[in-house]
């Protein structure tokens, strides 16, 4: 997979998040290349998620956009 199919990916799998949490803002998303315990932490705050429960949710997203892992360095 070349570096286009794997931005694509990830942007395929960045609209799938914010479909799915509409609270997070751009910001909180962004925390999902880099920061992900961060991002978890926000998952909690604004939908009172438990970290296993919001990484199962996020497994499901990413296997869904075939993008499974795709976490880049920010």
């Amino acid at each position: 997979m070349n570096k286009d199919q794997i931005d694509g990916k990830f942007e395929q799998l960045k609209g799938k998040i914010k479909k799915t949490w509409g609270k997070l803002t751009d910001d909180d998303v962004m925390l999902y290349q880099g920061q992900h315990e961060k991002f978890l932490g926000k998952l909690h705050e604004h939908y009172g998620l438990a970290k296993e429960a919001a990484e199962t949710q996020i497994k499901i997203l990413e296997n869904a956009c075939g993008c499974d892992p795709v976490k880049k360095s920010a």
